[in-house]
């Protein structure tokens, strides 16, 4: 092989790397066809090295996959056990994993790996580095340095972007380049110039070790694919190979990444540096999202997809799915969203095979949602979910504790809208990370911030002496964090306690639902303590309730009965959301139950 591309542990080990797929598929239709480009996917066999159930445990935590090649890089050091112990611990994993013991057979299943392949003739190995995989792309490096010299090694993805790549070439003289930013056309450049093929590197997404190879003392110059439709469809087929190659791995169910766009097309949220390597907002058209569906499915016989966007293009998301539903196929599809679709488009795209998906609610108090920049509201927040559980679509979504800046009254807001969010799947707190390049990281001062200092977990993974010189991904910060913590705690119980009963009670889908009888609703409310409420509303009682199943202006539900006296359809509002069967925001309403 020419080149190899390798995506080292710990992604999913049943999907494909999305990353080298789609590298793989433009090299390859871009390079003359005597140069071969092949697809590495090591964590597949430290996966089953390790145990696939162990494999997750791990893979689900940023810190306990990094204190595992850690440790493996630097032998000596405690800190990386510790480190891994303490994140275990945290997700409310039970202690009974072998620290030692999987560092090992990691190691082992890695070197393996690598040592069966001759890299003797390759020019260039690609490490893709996004989430999880920094300390295991530093060991791959060192490890391929030290078997080829002459071999070289470039690092991309979304965890080498920005001024964490730099931060990697002063600090590990085994990384020849970085990419900063989208791989496709500078990874090309790189790849022409080191085949022989052209004679210099112009593009400045091209970085390197003993100086730029663009222009590296302008970062940010990203280099990008204007139209996302002239891309070929990711190739996976070394993937597949390596899978039929590994005993009793044939019943694994795999998941096809796929993407309908890069970047954000909101793109202000003041949390968020999930767009480090991209530069705009770029989509792909619906026809050619349904044709690459189409192609991979053939190809692979796979009807499981996941799209790996920020967030489906707002308007195409739902046409999409449109053409998804007219394969007539079975698909099961994972996608992320913003909370800005009607049921019609959930609707739409369930019915194109939308299973699961990922919303941005991350607030339930207008005041935090203005400071996260959202541009969503509550009421907003509350319909989606409520559509989701009515349609059987499978809704993950966080919110954010902790935020800097927060005040008590909008935690006491946050903790009132819980209430209207009970009948639905619980959200997950997740407290507030300050990550690098982000809006709160670029102006932390406006967020109650004096200071910013390295995340002290870094220390745990690194030596001093690296860490002088890395620009880390995460940071701490120096504010109100203390008091942050100790406000947002009866918010994390009250969600604990939400999903205990949940389960306690055996909840599926909604816990408020209606059924019509065509005069009169009958809705049925299970509430937390376990009491069945039952609520009968008929005449124009059902007209308005039935109307603001979607966020309705009052001014609409006015007009909706005007035989009925403004104030008398105020004061009904105003019960049905003491009973928490209807939400009301600044002069919208919303009904809650969902249709049984």
């Amino acid at each position: 092989m020419d080149i190899a591309l390798i995506a080292p542990p710990w992604p999913l080990f049943n999907r494909p790397s999305i990353q080298l797929g789609a590298l793989k598929a433009y090299l390859s239709r871009n390079l003359p066809r005597d140069f071969r480009v092949k697809n590495l996917h090591p964590y597949l066999h430290v996966a089953n090295a390790l145990g696939y159930r162990d494999y997750h445990v791990i893979s689900q935590s940023s810190w306990a996959s990094e204190a595992v090649f850690a440790n493996i890089l630097y032998p000596a050091r405690t800190g990386p056990g510790l480190l891994f112990e303490k994140a275990l611990r945290s997700r409310g994993q039970k202690p009974g994993l072998d620290f030692e013991g999987i560092c090992r057979k990691a190691r082992e299943g890695l070197e393996n790996y690598l040592d069966a392949f001759d890299l003797t003739k390759t020019r260039l190995l690609g490490i893709s580095v996004c989430l999880n995989q920094l300390t295991a792309g530093l060991y791959v490096a060192r490890f391929a340095k030290e078997r080829y010299p002459g071999l070289k090694v470039v690092m991309g993805g979304a965890s080498v972007s920005g001024s964490i790549g730099r931060g990697i070439l002063r600090s590990f003289p085994f990384v020849d380049f970085v990419i900063d930013g989208e791989g496709e056309r500078p990874l090309l450049e790189l790849a022409r110039y080191l085949l022989g093929i052209s004679e210099g590197i112009n593009s400045r997404a091209v970085i390197s070790g003993d100086g730029p190879k663009g222009d590296a003392a302008e970062p940010g110059r990203k280099e990008q694919v204007p139209s996302l439709d002239d891309l070929p469809p990711p190739d996976y087929d070394d993937f597949f190979r390596e899978l039929s190659d590994i005993p009793g791995a044939a019943g694994i169910g795999v998941v096809l990444p796929v993407e309908a766009s890069r970047g954000c097309w909101w793109g202000q949220c003041t949390f968020c540096n999930l767009n480090l390597q991209w530069k705009g907002y770029r989509s792909k058209g619906p026809e050619r999202v349904a044709a690459e569906f189409d192609h991979l499915c053939k190809r692979y016989s796979c009807l499981d997809f996941a799209f790996m966007d920020n967030c489906l293009p707002r308007r195409e998301a739902a046409p999409m799915f449109g053409k998804l539903a007219l394969h007539k196929r079975d698909y099961g599809v994972f996608a992320e969203i913003r909370a800005v679709h009607s049921k019609k488009d959930l609707a739409q795209m369930k019915e194109g095979g939308l299973e699961s998906l990922q919303v941005g609610i991350e607030a339930l108090s207008t005041g935090v949602l203005n400071r996260l920049k959202k541009g969503s509201k509550t009421i907003e927040n509350l319909a989606i979910m409520k559509n989701c559980s009515e349609l059987g679509i499978d809704l993950q979504a966080n919110i954010i504790t902790c935020f800097p800046g927060t005040t008590e009254d909008e935690v006491q807001e946050t903790l009132r809208n819980l209430e209207f969010v009970w009948p639905y799947p619980t959200l997950k707190p997740v407290r507030f990370w300050l990550g690098t390049e982000s809006p709160v990281f670029s102006h932390f001062r406006a967020f109650n911030i004096r200071y910013l200092k390295t995340e002290k977990r870094y220390s745990m993974l690194f030596p001093r002496g690296v860490l002088e010189n890395f620009s880390p991904l995460i940071f701490q910060y120096v504010g109100d964090r203390k008091r942050q913590e100790r406000q947002w705690k009866v918010v994390e119980k009250r969600l604990a306690f939400f999903q205990k009963r949940r389960k306690e009670l055996g909840i599926k889908g909604s816990a408020l639902t209606y059924r019509d009888g065509g005069h009169f609703l009958l809705i049925r409310q299970l509430m937390p303590d376990g009491r069945v409420l039952t609520h009968r509303l008929s005449g124009p009682s059902r007209t308005i309730y039935l109307h603001a199943m979607e966020p309705a202006k009052m001014e609409e539900i006015f007009s909706l009965v005007p035989e009925i006296p403004k104030r008398k359809i105020k004061d009904f509002i105003v019960q049905m959301s003491s009973k928490r069967l209807m939400f009301s925001e600044n002069g919208n309403v919303l009904s809650l139950a969902c249709k049984a």
